[in-house]
């Protein structure tokens, strides 16, 4: 799966947010004007992630963008990622939002990745899949980043999905009460799957056996699973598996050998970020006169010199 591009108006508010009344620093420098280059490079093995975005952030920035890798792809250590050229004054603006981008969406595609390769060499008909629980604001990045590493969303939201946890249920009465309504349900919304959380494993087979499409164990451990799977695959064979709760690079071979379909995760939100090195190097010149540095398709100056 290819991963998507976010919008101009998320770049332009992430540089907005950085540059909301021009560089005080390179304005008082007198060097806006100057000429310089701006290269990024990893210095780690790394599952580069949104250079797309920190290329549009350089370019609505003023910055002519050289060179830039695809996100998805794994690189090594050293691997110039992308390069841009411009006014020192555009680069500096663009800097720091491009690296953040690359260095968190990275780190969180690197880690995605190690889980996915970990699990699919044990089964490769496994689905890796992350929940909603990325740090608000930064949803369609953390998004991106888990596709780049080979896992999808869980659910992008609530509108768009059906969850049956005990905090529902707990409204109707209880889990019992519940699953006798699941086949008057699923005729109500037959284009969706009915997804159900179980809490132990004696929970998870009931609601197996009462027909939804997809029961998810939560918190149960690798060797229960391991004896509850065989249970639910010959009781309702048209079941789908899944397992979430506390799954991360330690345990998630584990799970995987229990014989689930499906691993749900939160863990590769997370993490250290990837280490990503820039180089800004002067060109010397000046170019013309100019008073500002601005936005491309934006009025929102972000550099006087």
């Amino acid at each position: 799966m290819i991963p998507y591009r976010l919008l101009d108006s998320d770049i332009d508010h992430f540089i907005q947010e950085d540059v909301p009344y021009g560089d005080l620093t390179t304005s008082l420098l007198e060097i806006g004007t100057m000429q310089g280059e701006i290269t990024f490079t990893t210095r780690e093995s790394t599952v580069i992630c949104c250079t797309e975005e920190a290329a549009r952030v350089l370019e609505r920035c003023g910055a002519s963008v050289h060179h830039c890798m695809k996100s998805g792809l794994k690189v090594d250590h050293g691997t110039t990622i992308l390069s841009a050229s411009g006014q020192a004054d555009t680069l500096h603006a663009g800097w720091k939002v491009a690296l953040n981008l690359l260095e968190y969406a990275s780190g969180i595609a690197t880690r995605t990745e190690e889980i996915v390769s970990q699990v699919k060499a044990i089964n490769p008909a496994i689905t890796v899949v992350t929940t909603r629980k990325s740090f608000p604001g930064t949803k369609k990045v953390a998004i991106k980043a888990i596709i780049a590493g080979g896992a999808f969303p869980h659910r992008l939201g609530l509108s768009e999905s059906i969850l049956v946890f005990r905090q529902h249920t707990e409204f109707l009465g209880g889990i019992d009460k519940f699953l006798n309504s699941v086949k008057a349900l699923k005729v109500k919304v037959t284009e969706h799957k009915i997804i159900v959380e179980a809490e132990t494993a004696e929970e998870a087979l009931k609601i197996a056996i009462a027909g939804v499409d997809v029961v998810q164990v939560d918190k149960i451990s690798p060797a229960e699973l391991a004896i509850l799977v065989p249970q639910i695959h010959q009781q309702a064979p048209n079941v789908t598996i899944s397992v979430a709760g506390g799954i991360n690079q330690n345990n998630a071979a584990a799970y995987a050998e229990s014989g689930v379909d499906i691993i749900v995760l939160s863990s590769v939100y997370f993490g250290k970020p990837s280490d990503i090195g820039v180089v800004m190097v002067s060109k010397g010149e000046k170019q013309g006169d100019h008073a500002c540095a601005l936005f491309k398709a934006s009025s929102v100056t972000i550099g006087v010199s």
